[in-house]
């Protein structure tokens, strides 16, 4: 083995293995593992060197960029100032050109003191505090050994803490869940000392040795913790609290935020005061040496702890945690729950938490409680699927002004002070979002910024082509705004307009566009003046983007104006960006015979599916013709491309029938694919793997991704042609049922629901009729 699969970002360092309070929920002195009665009291000076050459030696090995060493215990503060500056000096050392260091430690308070602090500012150590809440919750457990409170010392070390001088190496409170407790209290007494951050942790417990339920309630524990989640949303979440956080995470597709939640794997080492090498250290909880793994620092290195068994268990995202889990909609964001708790005598870790019912409830109750707020108003409504569209578009093209940090030249700094004289504009601005609205301003885009990214010189139509976007933005508001537009092949093409042949098929060079009553005029260098009018048709020197009649034949636009309907795109450069290449300028009898089929296609889709036919009518504004024109089984060719939302590339065939479910399914792909860029959807971790319903018998499972969308596209489908819909409640069900679905994705799945059932009177679950029964399907 070269190496671990995941390398240790963040070490344990056990500098002191007593403690000044005799807390008796404490995993080190009160659980199964007693291992700490023959380990040395502190840290000595050659495990700390040695443990940082380890450290260094990782850290290098695998290019890590920054490190945590967290200094524990016991109580850390009991090694004293001199012996914890030993640590940060060795560490700071060991580390220095390698990776940043992050230092932290976590107390429970009771020795800090301005002496610690002073020497934590030097070295940028951050302090985390545990403290249970109110003095009658936090003296249920944390007391000395005699019985008395620790709850005045605890408060004065926080309040130290807080102090302007340090408030900067505050890390928050750290608080153990005891049901016994008030959870508004607890809550109340933690956010009234500002902490920046406060982390709420289940009391560690086994299948075994399970955790108090005085009421003998399964959930007992999620009951309390939402007691807290409603108090935490009244105050206006006023401290974030790492659990909740994480949770509200995984539910939107974002990653864990916690190690006692969530499938990522493990990346932390502990390093006993002797040297010695173990796994987590909640696992002391388990049994007697489950923590253990024979490692020590004098004689092996990190990348051997990280190939032991039982770091490797907890590397292994989906795979690592019980059948049960795996089957379980919510694993993502519990992930099984803390590996300790898992544990049963006989099989080990290959169990569900001993929380399971608690973490399930729990997940379940934030996102009952947030999913109306956290959901994506784009899933929802078209309108605001178009406005974060636009919205993206305008990010991109800002993220390519900055990209370019000046590189652009004249052309582009020139084009971009008279896009921010348009915007000044209401007229402009309006004109402004119609081009910038055009699918294929985010074909160019897209194609711009990869190159900025890769770090390729950008010139020449990259560049040129936001000119152009402005120009056409005038045009269409009728400006009197004199832009320059580069010209190349004697060809000076304007978004959504149309193209000017300037010159000599080789001539480049610099003409100026204007608006002109009711079309606009192309001044070229030599002087010569072009003036296109509203309407004007095909030209020597014009050929105008036509738009599509709703039926008959192709009608030219009638000039600028408001943007098109329907277009037919066969002259925009970057529509090129299909699979199949895109056809050169059809001829007009070519075009005729395109808009024919594509207006009777519309009429059968506005007669049996008129809700859909609407929305992709208003979406799909663009359409360019590809070479090939071969019919698939069900419907010919369409691919949704690179562009921006609203453009299909399509082969246009006889059958009106085959047209309908191209412009149906290349809708659904277009639309998934958008709402995919502004929401999401489904989380793209894990490995899991689904069967479609549809799928032949030996066909490998799919990624959820593909489910997903091939589910979306047949329901669409199956609402014009019945017969899509087979398999569909199956998949409808496998989607509910997936651990990826987020809480938008779950939005969409209840409108994909809802298509059905009003269309055919189905639903599919909770004892409803499903489309597989209904008469349509059959």
């Amino acid at each position: 083995m070269t190496g671990p699969a995941v390398p240790f970002r963040e070490i344990v360092l056990k500098v002191h293995s007593r403690c000044d309070l005799a807390c008796d929920h404490c995993y080190v002195y009160e659980h199964a593992d007693q291992s700490w009665r023959t380990r040395p009291k502190a840290i000595s000076d050659h495990v700390v060197s040695r443990t940082a050459r380890r450290l260094a030696e990782h850290a290098r090995t695998h290019a890590l960029p920054s490190v945590t060493v967290i200094l524990h215990g016991g109580e850390p503060l009991l090694a004293g100032p001199a012996r914890l500056r030993r640590v940060c000096e060795e560490f700071t050392s060991a580390l220095a050109g390698i990776a940043e260091l992050d230092l932290r430690i976590h107390t429970n308070g009771l020795q800090l003191s301005p002496r610690y602090l002073d020497l934590f500012d030097e070295f940028d150590v951050k302090v985390g505090i545990s403290l249970d809440g109110d003095r009658a919750a936090n003296d249920r457990h944390r007391r000395y050994a005699d019985g008395r409170s620790s709850h005045p010392l605890v408060l004065k070390a926080v309040e130290l803490l807080r102090q302007e001088r340090y408030r900067h190496l505050d890390l928050g409170l750290l608080c153990t869940v005891d049901i016994a407790n008030d959870p508004v209290a607890v809550l109340d007494a933690l956010t009234g000392l500002e902490p920046p951050l406060i982390d709420f942790l289940l009391p560690h417990a086994t299948w075994d040795e399970p955790p108090p339920r005085p009421d003998g309630s399964p959930t007992a524990y999620a009951e309390w913790l939402l007691t807290i989640f409603d108090r935490w949303q009244e105050q206006g979440r006023p401290v974030p609290v790492r659990l909740f956080s994480s949770v509200l995470s995984t539910l939107s597709g974002g990653p864990s935020l916690t190690e006692s939640l969530g499938l990522a794997p493990t990346d932390l080492v502990v390093v006993e005061t002797d040297g010695q090498l173990e796994q987590v250290d909640s696992l002391k909880s388990a049994y007697e040496g489950a923590a253990a793994t024979g490692f020590d620092v004098f004689t092996h290195s990190f990348d051997e702890v990280a190939a032991h068994p039982g770091v490797r268990a907890r590397q292994l995202g989906l795979a690592g945690v019980s059948e049960t889990c795996r089957r379980c909609p919510v694993v993502r964001s519990c992930g099984g729950g803390l590996y300790t708790h898992r544990y049963r005598p006989g099989d080990g870790f290959d169990n569900p938490s001993v929380y399971c019912a608690d973490l399930a409830a729990l997940i379940r109750g934030i996102e009952d409680r947030t999913a109306a707020a956290t959901e994506s108003p784009a899933v929802r409504d078209p309108d605001e699927l178009l406005a974060a569209q636009q919205d993206l578009t305008r990010t991109l093209l800002a993220a390519l002004h900055g990209g370019l940090g000046g590189s652009g030249g004249e052309v582009w700094e020139s084009a971009w002070a008279l896009a921010a004289e348009l915007e000044a504009d209401p007229a402009g601005q309006e004109g402004l979002d119609l081009v910038l609205a055009h699918p294929y301003t985010r074909t160019w885009l897209l194609d711009a910024l990869e190159a900025v990214r890769a770090g390729r010189p950008v010139h020449g139509p990259p560049v040129e082509r936001l000119a152009a976007t402005v120009a056409a933005a005038a045009v269409h508001a009728g400006l009197d705004l004199a832009v320059p537009v580069v010209h190349r092949d004697g060809r000076l093409f304007l978004p959504t307009l149309g193209e000017v042949r300037i010159g000599g098929a080789e001539e480049t060079g610099t003409a100026v566009v204007r608006a002109e009553g009711e079309g606009f005029a192309v001044r070229a260098e030599g002087g010569s003046v072009l003036h296109i009018a509203r309407g004007a048709g095909e030209g020597p020197q014009w050929s105008p983007v036509r738009r599509v009649a709703e039926a008959g034949p192709v009608r030219v636009a009638d000039g600028p104006g408001p943007g098109p309907v329907h277009v037919l795109d066969d002259l925009d450069p970057y529509r090129s960006c299909f699979d199949t290449p895109a056809a050169e300028r059809l001829s007009p009898q070519a075009a005729d015979a395109w808009s024919v089929s594509l207006a009777q296609a519309w009429e059968l889709l506005a007669e049996a599916v008129p809700e859909q036919a609407a929305e992709a009518a208003a979406v799909l504004t663009t359409f360019t013709p590809l070479t090939t024109s071969t019919p698939l089984a069900d419907g010919p060719p369409v691919q949704a491309g690179r562009p921006g939302y609203g453009a299909l590339g399509i082969a246009a065939a006889g059958d009106a029938q085959a047209l309908a479910v191209a412009l149906l399914r290349g809708f659904r792909r277009a639309k998934l694919r958008a709402l995919a860029e502004v929401a999401d959807l489904y989380a793209s971790d894990g490995s899991w793997d689904h069967r479609m319903p549809w799928q032949e018998e030996g066909e490998e499972p799919v990624p959820f991704s593909r489910l997903l969308s091939e589910t979306y596209e047949r329901v669409g489908l199956g609402l014009f042609a019945p017969q899509f819909l087979s398999g569909v409640p199956q998949a409808l069900d496998l989607i509910e049922e997936a651990a990826e679905t987020t809480v938008d994705g779950k939005q969409l799945l209840a409108a994909m629901r809802k298509e059905i059932n009003g269309t055919h009177g189905t639903s599919g679950r909770n004892g409803r009729k499903t489309a597989t029964e209904s008469a349509a399907v059959r």
